[in-house]
């Protein structure tokens, strides 16, 4: 998992991803590419 201050490029680079809020912090998942994993911090 990439630690970002900004997850707009972790965002882009796949059409699976999804930005998710979950205890407070801001992160992006891919269902379908388990890879492209990134949080906001």
């Amino acid at each position: 998992m990439k630690v970002k201050s900004s997850l707009k490029s972790a965002k882009r680079r796949h059409r699976a991803c999804r930005v998710v809020r979950r205890r407070g912090r801001i992160y992006v998942i891919n269902k379908r590419n388990g890879r492209f994993k990134a949080r906001q911090g």
